[in-house]
């Protein structure tokens, strides 16, 4: 009996000449788009050379025709620069500047007043430096009086400074209000505040201060970066007033204002006051107003003691020209315009330029 075969289990038909293992879909060889066959090897793909241009040749000028033939001169090359002299450094130039130029020759001048015009410290400081033998000039320790030029080598504490002989810059100055409790120094073994730590940052330089106040004394304190300016401000020469406000215990008699103006001996010479005046007050403190043209230690405060009385509060309300303004608080600052700064110094040289008054006068 023969089996009845399932059309959906008959074989493809096979083409006559076909191989057993061609595959039954054919494959197009002629597209290149088509993926290769499963399982089949695809062979490695060879670098094709870019295709290179010939080199063309070097065009000739063309020469003119009334010198054909005659070569053409290559082009002139751009003149350089000369350079400058080596001269080796600032230090080794002497007065030559560095394009080669003859500087303008300075004048030797005080080694103290160079350090204080660079804004290094007073005259004074510096005077107590040189003497303390922290400052060498070309590697010897300075003298005092000593001079030098710009090609001088100054070191302090072995550190080499660059100073200025000549400034054309204004100094800063500021008007600080000193509260009570503040030292006037930049190094106290207690660990007290410093008025310093109050003040503007400053570069190329540092803050001075204008005379002291002592720790428990209140009010106007300047500032500048010029050692020379602060000397001229401290330096009796300039005759510049200093005005108080002080509060005592009690009244002071007639004969005590007249003592204290008249002038009493202290232990470091005699001293008075310029003007004294009642500041009014209630109870038993009493206020008075006092003037002085030079600024001892503890000054104010040592000749009321001398004359049986104690001071409980001291304010400096002027320096010069210059008064405590209303509106600065305490522990405040504020700088001078450069305006104020330039008044200020044709006013200390006038001072020094007006003849000294004859002795004995007031």
């Amino acid at each position: 009996m023969k089996t009845k075969r399932t059309p959906l289990r008959q074989s493809p038909k096979k083409a006559e000449g076909a191989s057993e293992k061609r595959p039954a879909r054919g494959v197009d060889r002629g597209s290149a788009s088509k993926a290769p066959a499963r399982g089949a090897r695809t062979p490695p793909r060879q670098a094709v050379p870019a295709p290179v241009e010939p080199a063309l040749p070097a065009r000739r000028p063309r020469a003119s025709s009334g010198n054909a033939g005659a070569p053409v001169p290559a082009p002139a090359a751009a003149p350089r620069r000369k350079p400058a002299p080596n001269t080796g450094g600032r230090a080794n130039r002497g007065s030559i500047a560095r394009d080669g130029r003859p500087l303008a020759e300075a004048k030797p001048e005080r080694l103290q007043k160079v350090l204080a015009q660079a804004g290094i410290g007073s005259r004074r400081e510096m005077e107590e430096w040189i003497a303390a033998g922290r400052i060498t000039v070309n590697g010897v320790a300075a003298q005092l009086g000593q001079s030098v030029v710009p090609t001088d080598k100054i070191k302090i504490g072995g550190r080499l400074v660059n100073v200025r002989f000549t400034s054309t810059r204004t100094p800063r100055v500021v008007m600080y209000h000193k509260p009570e409790g503040e030292i006037v120094s930049r190094d106290d073994p207690d660990g007290r505040p410093s008025v310093f730590a109050a003040l503007p940052r400053i570069r190329g330089g540092r803050w001075i201060a204008v005379g002291r106040l002592d720790f428990n004394t209140s009010g106007l304190l300047l500032f500048t970066n010029s050692g020379e300016l602060a000397n001229r401000l401290m330096h009796p020469s300039s005759e510049l007033v200093r005005e108080y406000a002080v509060r005592v215990l009690g009244e002071l008699s007639q004969e005590t204002q007249r003592s204290l103006l008249d002038g009493i001996e202290l232990e470091d010479g005699p001293a008075s006051f310029a003007s004294l005046a009642d500041g009014g007050g209630e109870g038993a403190n009493r206020w008075y107003r006092v003037t002085l043209f030079e600024g001892r230690n503890r000054e104010v405060r040592r000749m009321f003691e001398a004359v049986g009385s104690t001071v409980s509060r001291l304010i400096r309300v002027r320096y010069g020209p210059f008064a405590l303004p209303p509106q600065l608080r305490r522990g405040r600052v504020r700088e001078l315009e450069e305006a104020e700064v330039k008044a200020l110094l044709r006013t200390l040289g006038k001072a020094s330029e007006a003849p000294a008054a004859p002795a004995g006068n007031p």
